[in-house]
């Protein structure tokens, strides 16, 4: 049976991910603590902003530099992702020597801020929402592919070394286990429905596969682009591509992963490594 093979969460938007056995589903049913802090520009409304290039965030679609900037954490419980704790190490650039500092949250992201900002050379703010600022508002439970896709996906590129790499560029927080590649392209139909699963405690809806931007052609260390990235995956997902997903949400082929929306009735539901994942099939959906 399909299974929950690794949960990740991403506790500070486009900074590293950490890995996690267990995750509650918080408000809007986004893992707890999944993408509760963001980098913006110096005095940018989040609620506003577009998670676009130039549309107010500090992201990797804006900010190349944001890559070479790495991040570990203290988290608030063993289901809780939100950090309490953020241990930054950034590299020597003009404007400063390399560095790595810690800073407490939420008490310290005005330090915080000011330490990313003297890296990138432009003030940024330190925001919080503990629903979390997800890139598809519509859409904002966790996002989902499968070990089998990330391995395929890997052996397209010779200078992607690996299933691992391939997870931290397009960064999604449920790897689906014991199942094909491409199976999580069952969890979406057409518009106007939702594939509902089933994991552990909790109701998932699959709504659509996920357009990807420029991060994932980048590597997630050094920001470095991989030539011709999207022409090379357009091309080979083209030819992968299986017959379940001819569905009028997948519109091109330049999409990975799924979007979900969680039940209002399972946020507070936990969700764990290997729990069981059953897909009960398409249901009407609004959205």
């Amino acid at each position: 049976m399909t299974r929950l093979d690794s949960l990740v969460a991403y506790p500070i938007k486009s900074l590293d991910g950490v890995t996690v056995d267990r995750a509650a589903l918080g408000p809007n049913g986004v893992l707890c603590g999944d993408r509760s802090y963001a980098l913006v520009e110096a005095g940018v409304d989040p609620e506003t902003a577009s998670v676009g290039g130039g549309g107010g965030y500090v992201n990797g679609k804006s900010e190349p530099a944001i890559h070479r900037l790495h991040a570990s954490y203290d988290l608030a419980g063993p289901a809780d992702a939100t950090p309490t704790a953020v241990t930054l190490e950034r590299p020597a650039t003009g404007a400063v020597d390399a560095d790595t500092a810690t800073f407490a949250l939420p008490e310290e992201r005005d330090a915080l801020a000011a330490w990313v900002g003297a890296y990138l050379g432009y003030a940024v703010d330190l925001v919080r929402d503990p629903g979390g600022f997800p890139d598809d508002r519509a859409a904002p439970g966790p996002t989902v592919t499968s070990d089998g896709t990330l391995a395929a996906v890997a052996s397209w590129f010779d200078a992607i070394a690996d299933a691992r790499e391939v997870r931290r560029r397009f960064r999604p927080n449920v790897v689906l286990g014991d199942c094909p590649a491409f199976f999580e392209d069952r969890l979406f139909a057409d518009h106007g429905e939702a594939v509902r699963c089933i994991a552990g405690e909790a109701t998932v809806l699959g709504v659509n596969p996920c357009q990807r931007c420029v991060v994932p052609s980048r590597h997630p260390d050094t920001g470095e682009p991989l030539e011709a990235f999207r022409t090379q995956f357009v091309e080979r997902r083209r030819q992968t591509r299986p017959p379940w997903t001819e569905t009028d949400r997948f519109d091109h082929d330049f999409r990975l992963m799924v979007n979900t929306v969680v039940p209002e009735a399972s946020w507070g539901a936990t969700i764990e490594v290997d729990d069981p994942v059953r897909v009960d099939g398409a249901v009407p959906f609004d959205g």
